[in-house]
């Protein structure tokens, strides 16, 4: 698997060949994730940040409004 900072710990091949499937390869074989993380308040993805893969996510990948919903929800 990835350590906290994106750098591949392993010895299976079949790993390291569908890496590509969730994580793009950056410089120094570190790799980065291939996700959009959207929500409507920016807490969750400040919890997201704060955890232990926090740094492994680009910041503009990371899509949030400045106030949530609420707790309305529609019907």
């Amino acid at each position: 698997g990835l350590d906290g900072s994106g750098v591949y710990n392993g010895s299976s091949d079949l790993q390291l060949e569908r890496m590509n499937v969730y994580f793009n390869e950056a410089s120094g074989n570190k790799y980065v994730p291939r996700a959009v993380l959207v929500d409507l308040e920016p807490g969750t993805m400040d919890a997201v940040r704060a955890g232990p893969f926090g740094q492994l996510f680009r910041p503009d990948n990371f899509v949030f409004g400045q106030s949530g919903a609420g707790n309305n929800w529609a019907k």
